[in-house]
C-alpha cells in the first residue's frame, strides 16, 4: 500500500545523510510524516458510515409514516462498529414515537437533520407515551440541525377545555446517556416539554431555538434533572411555561447567553429560569454548582427563581450564581419561594426542609413590571444563608422598586436597588 512512498523516503534519507550536519531535524520530521501516511492508509481508520433514512423507506412528504424507517436507520447505525452518520434530508417526515435505544457498538453517531420531523396531528397517538423521540443508554451521540414540530396545539386546546386529556409527550429526551451534543435544533409546539436531559453526563446544548404559544401549558423549553456536566449555550426560548427548569440531582450546570421571552400569540408568559420545584419528596437529591450568566428576560412572569415545596425534605440548593442578567418588564425578576403548596394540598401548615445556601446575584439590571422586584421568602426552620447581592439595579416605572426578605441572611455590595 505504501510502496509508492518508499523511494521518496529513501531519497530523502540519503539527502539527509549527505547534509546531516546542517539539517538535524529532518529525520524526525520524515518519521512523523511516514507515521501519519501509514495511519491514514490503514484499514483500521475508516470514514463514518453514511446512512440515509430514505434508504430505509422514509418519505419526505409530511404524510407517510416514517417511524419504522427511522428506527431501522438507527438500528443500523447503532450496530455499526465504526462511526456512523444518519442523514435526514430536506422535507417533512411524519413520525410516531421513536426510541433510539443503546448501548451501541460505537460511540460516535451523528444524527444530521436538514428537514422537519412532524409529530402526528392526532395528539392521542403519542399523548400518553411520555416521549415522542427518546435516546436511552447511548454514548457519543450528536443531534445536529433540523426542526421538531410537536403539533401540540390540539392537546393544549383539550386541556384548556377541561376535558379528560392525555398528559402529553416530551418532544426530545436524552436519558441515562453520556457525551451528548444537541446543536442548531429548532423545536416548535411540543405537547409538553421540548427538551429533557435526564440522568445524563457531559451534555452540550447549543444554538437551540424553542417556540410555543404563550398559553401552552407545561411546555418547558429545556428541563435538566439528575444530570451532571450539562452546558446550555446561545439559545432562544419562548414558550408557555419555563424557559429552563432545573430539577433535583442536577450538578455542574452551566447556562450562558440564553434569551427567555414570551411565546407566540397571547398567553400567560410564565417564562423564567427556574430551579425547582425542589423538596416534593422527603428523600431527594440536591442541586449544586449552577452558573447562569448573560441571560435576558423580556415580558415574563418571573426572572430567576428558586422554588421549593413547603414540606419536610432533605434536599438542598447551593453554590448558585446568577450573573449578567437583563430584565425587561418582568413581573418578578428575583424570587426565592420556599412555601410552594399548590392548592394547599399535601403540605398545608408545613415548612420547607430544603436548605438554600450560597446563592449570588451579580450584575442584574432592568425593569420590573410590579413594584416588588426582589422577594426572598425562605423557610422558617431552614433559613436561606449566604445570599449575596452585587450590583443589582431594578426599577419599577423608572422609579426604585421594592424588596421583601423573610428568613434570609447574606450580604450586599456595590449598588443594590432595591434594598430591603
Amino acid at each position: 500500500m505504501l510502496t509508492w512512498f518508499l523511494p521518496l523516503l529513501i531519497t530523502s534519507i540519503n539527502c539527509y545523510q549527505s547534509k546531516r550536519r546542517k539539517s538535524m531535524a529532518l529525520l524526525p520530521l520524515l518519521i512523523t510524516l511516514l507515521f501519519i501516511i501509514f495511519c491514514a492508509s490503514s484499514p483500521f481508520v475508516r470514514a463514518a458510515q453514511l446512512i440515509s433514512v430514505l434508504s430505509h423507506g422514509a418519505m419526505p412528504d409530511g404524510k407517510t409514516d416514517s417511524t419504522k424507517a427511522f428506527a431501522a436507520a438507527w438500528s443500523q447505525a447503532c450496530a455499526s462498529t465504526q462511526p456512523a452518520t444518519i442523514s435526514v434530508p430536506k422535507g417533512s417526515f411524519s413520525l410516531g414515537q421513536v426510541r433510539f435505544q443503546g448501548p451501541c457498538k460505537n460511540n460516535a453517531i451523528l444524527l444530521r437533520i436538514d428537514g422537519t420531523l412532524v409529530a402526528p396531528s392526532d395528539y392521542g397517538v403519542i399523548g400518553s407515551a411520555q416521549n415522542w423521540l427518546i435516546f436511552e443508554h447511548v454514548t457519543g451521540v450528536t443531534k445536529s440541525g433540523g426542526t421538531l414540530d410537536g403539533q401540540g396545539s390540539g392537546l393544549w386546546s383539550c386541556k384548556s377545555s377541561g376535558k379528560d386529556c392525555p398528559s402529553g409527550a416530551t418532544s426530545l429526551e436524552f436519558s441515562n446517556s453520556n457525551n451528548i451534543a444537541i446543536n442548531g435544533l429548532a423545536s416548535l409546539n411540543s405537547q409538553m416539554f421540548h427538551i429533557v436531559i435526564n440522568a445524563c453526563q457531559n451534555v452540550e446544548v447549543q444554538g437551540v431555538k424553542v417556540s410555543a404559544a404563550g398559553d401552552s401549558p407545561n411546555t418547558d423549553g429545556i428541563h435538566v434533572q439528575a444530570s451532571t456536566g450539562v452546558t446550555i449555550l446561545n439559545s432562544r426560548i419562548g414558550t408557555g411555561d419555563d424557559c429552563v427548569s432545573i430539577g433535583p440531582g442536577t450538578t455542574n450546570l452551566w447556562i450562558e447567553n440564553v434569551g427567555c421571552g414570551p411565546g407566540h400569540g397571547s398567553g400567560n408568559n410564565l417564562r423564567k429560569l427556574y430551579i425547582g420545584s425542589l423538596g416534593k419528596d422527603s428523600q431527594e437529591a440536591g442541586v449544586q454548582t449552577v452558573t447562569v450568566k448573560t441571560t435576558t428576560f423580556t415580558g415574563t412572569e418571573n426572572g430567576v427563581r428558586i422554588k421549593t415545596w413547603g414540606r419536610p425534605s432533605n434536599g438542598f440548593a447551593r453554590n448558585i450564581l446568577f450573573q449578567h442578567a437583563v430584565m425587561t418588564d418582568v413581573q418578578n425578576p428575583i424570587v426565592i419561594d420556599q412555601n410552594h403548596c399548590p392548592g394547599e394540598k399535601h403540605c398545608p401548615g408545613q415548612v420547607s426542609g430544603v436548605k438554600i445556601s450560597d446563592v449570588t446575584y451579580q450584575d442584574i439590571h432592568g425593569s420590573s413590571a410590579t413594584e416588588l422586584a426582589v422577594k426572598f421568602d425562605c423557610s422558617k426552620t431552614n433559613p436561606c444563608s449566604g445570599i449575596k447581592l452585587e450590583d443589582v439595579e431594578l426599577t419599577y416605572k423608572n422609579q426604585p422598586a421594592e424588596a421583601s426578605c423573610s428568613n434570609a441572611g447574606g450580604v450586599a455590595s456595590g449598588l443594590v436597588q432595591p434594598s430591603g
